[in-house]
């Protein structure tokens, strides 16, 4: 192997290696961004591990937001379809007021119709699983709205 050589297969070689750590800066910075890492799982739709993964990290940062903001965020149906907001609707219930825990319902209730504007996007079983996941939320909401709200 002539030096020349050797040296340019060194150079392709530090090339690749500075676009690999590029690539894993990438990753982990753009996880560790508040607006990525707050709310990216939401329209993460796909079952890939990375997608799983975000969506999880958007549920806990939901779940551990003390002042409930992501409950006046208009929803997308990407959002419903990923199943984050009706989990955290579904593991707060107990500690939501009232008009939330109504909101929670009313979003419940309209994530069946809006998976359908996703339209290929999704498949059918996807639109299935979210649309069983509402209707199961709908009714843990409604059951919460019963026993603590007063009829009006």
């Amino acid at each position: 192997m002539s030096v020349r050589h050797a040296a340019a297969s060194a150079a392709n070689l530090a090339l690749v290696a500075g676009l690999l750590a590029l690539g894993a800066c990438l990753g982990a910075c753009a996880m560790s961004s508040p607006e990525i890492g707050a709310r990216a799982g939401l329209g993460c739709v796909d079952d890939s591990p990375e997608c799983i993964s975000r969506r999880q990290a958007t549920l806990r940062n939901m779940v551990d937001d003390r002042s409930k903001s992501w409950i006046n965020e208009s929803p997308t149906p990407e959002a419903y379809a990923s199943g984050v907001r009706l989990f955290a609707y579904k593991t707060k219930k107990k500690e939501l007021t009232c008009a939330e825990l109504k909101r929670g319902k009313l979003e419940a209730d309209t994530a069946r119709t809006s998976l359908n504007s996703l339209g290929s996007r999704l498949t059918p079983a996807q639109v299935s699983r979210s649309a069983m996941l509402a209707a199961e939320v709908g009714r843990e909401l409604q059951t919460e709205i019963n026993r603590r709200c007063a009829r009006s």
